[in-house]
């Protein structure tokens, strides 16, 4: 019998490097493919603050400067990214072209964290899940800041677990080999192996830079920073680290709001008018109308703000129970934008037939997918890389539940499904033996009935959808 022989903890990156290639490839290919399509909804916004609008970003009458654009109710990083590569390429084109070389990046990010959490053939597999997801194909060569904000958060995930450097239960598995059996053991965490406060300065870094195109993300941050913080000695120098960086990576816009607009506004306002028309038993018009009626931009994030916590206020103690009958069925509904985009007739009338196509292609992998994170979370063990990103589902769902629900905002969150699905994988490959308690079977019955509950009610919505006047273009 020979003794435990333990693979290396760091991430497989030669083959995340290929998946990553592939991903490239894919994006490219559908970029080529892709019919004459037009931007619908926000896409007009992110392009108009970002080169078209007189106060976007790139345009002449900016030329970047920060106190010069009127960039507020939404954060500067996706205007910024994209006026940047306008300015340098000269033509959305070439912008989408690039958007989408940039993309793939997210595959080493993801199959990274995964390989860190729940081994390397986790983290291959996460690498292709990543790779070949229709939803995240398509958005990457469409104008939405989701592409920009995935790939800063999930590589700032990233570098966090690698500053951490304790090992996960299950993380780094041996073989031990007898005759033609094999058993897979697992190696214990060690407390001093890696990590780096110059790497968890990287993530704090990669993290304020998420912040900058998404707020979402902010409010997590001490969390991060406390749960890479866990322990003596190097552990809370790593988390001040990861903490200081993101909030000085964030600082210097938080300053221009002020200096530009007399009031403390970390990021953007966006945050108020959410929280308001979340909660208020209004319609979304009656909130527009209301909201534009106050005068001036910081006055109106300020009366929305304000307007939204009263509303949360009245609702008590029903409130977040009533909130998550309403919300999670919309953050976890079986839609995608990229099939909104098709309904509204982005893509010019449409049989609904090609509808249902496009709806197979985007839901089954979204389907299988959940199936097999309800595996993971039945199997996987749980250490503490695993917990951060659970506890990070958990935060994304409930800031929806807080605000309003949508398919597209599940997106940022979605990897760590993808990670679990991935693990979920790797065990069935290799043929780990799953064993849950009773706790962890309670849990993970929980997660499906929830999950299917919630899939199973927006599914009835399709037929309708694609019935009878299906085919009219949607303005």
């Amino acid at each position: 019998m020979s003794a435990p022989v333990d693979a290396s903890p760091a991430p497989p990156w030669r083959s995340l490097a290929l998946l990553a290639v592939l991903a490239a490839a894919l994006r490219l290919l559908f970029l080529a493919v892709e019919p004459p399509t037009r931007p619908v909804g926000d896409e007009w916004t992110w392009i108009g603050w970002s080169i078209h609008s007189p106060a976007g970003v790139a345009s002449p009458e900016v030329r970047f400067d920060p106190l010069a654009t009127g960039v507020l109710f939404y954060p500067p990083g996706y205007p910024y990214f994209v006026g940047a590569l306008y300015a340098l390429l000269g033509s959305l084109g070439a912008v989408k072209l690039a958007q989408a070389l940039f993309a793939a990046l997210l595959v080493p990010a993801v199959g990274g964290v995964a390989a860190r959490v729940a081994g390397p053939g986790a983290g291959k597999w996460a690498g292709l899940i990543v790779a070949l997801y229709p939803e995240l194909i398509w958005f990457s060569v469409h104008f939405w800041s989701e592409t920009l904000f995935l790939v800063l958060l999930w590589w700032a995930f990233e570098r966090l677990l690698a500053a951490d450097g304790r090992l996960a239960p299950g993380v780094n598995p041996g073989v031990r080999a007898s005759g033609a059996h094999a058993t897979l053991v697992t190696a214990p965490p060690n407390p001093r192996a890696g990590g780096s406060t110059a790497v968890a300065a990287l993530a704090g870094l990669l993290w304020g830079l998420a912040i900058l195109t998404r707020e979402t993300s902010l409010y997590f941050t001490p969390l991060a920073a406390l749960w890479l913080a866990r322990g003596r000695g190097p552990g809370l120098r790593r988390g001040a680290a990861f903490l200081v960086m993101a909030l000085l990576t964030v600082a210097p816009w938080t300053y221009r709001n002020w200096v530009k607009h007399q009031a403390f506004i970390p990021v953007s306002t966006a945050g108020g008018l959410n929280l308001w028309q979340g909660n208020a038993p209004l319609t979304r018009q009656e909130v527009y109308d209301r909201y534009f009626a106050v005068q001036g931009l910081v006055a109106q994030y300020q009366a929305a703000r304000r307007e939204g916590l009263r509303a949360i206020a009245a609702r008590q103690p029903l409130w977040i129970f009533e909130k998550l009958r309403d919300e999670m069925p919309r953050f976890w509904e079986a839609d995608s934008l990229a099939l909104v985009h098709i309904h509204r007739g982005a893509y010019g009338p449409r049989a609904p037939a090609v509808e249902a196509l496009a709806a197979l292609v985007v839901l089954v992998p979204f389907l299988l997918v959940l199936l097999l994170f309800a595996r993971g979370v039945w199997c996987s063990p749980l250490g503490s890389g695993q917990a951060l990103l659970l506890g990070f589902l958990g935060y994304y769902n409930l800031i929806h539940v807080a605000t309003h629900g949508f398919a597209r905002y599940r997106l940022p969150a979605l990897p760590v499904v993808m990670v679990l699905a991935a693990a979920a994988l790797a065990a069935w490959r290799a043929r780990q033996p799953c064993r849950p308690g009773r706790r962890r079977r309670v849990v993970a019955a929980l997660v499906v009935l929830t999950l299917a509950g919630v899939v199973a009610a927006s599914l009835t919505r399709w037929p309708a959808r694609l019935g009878p006047g299906a085919g009219e273009v949607e303005e």
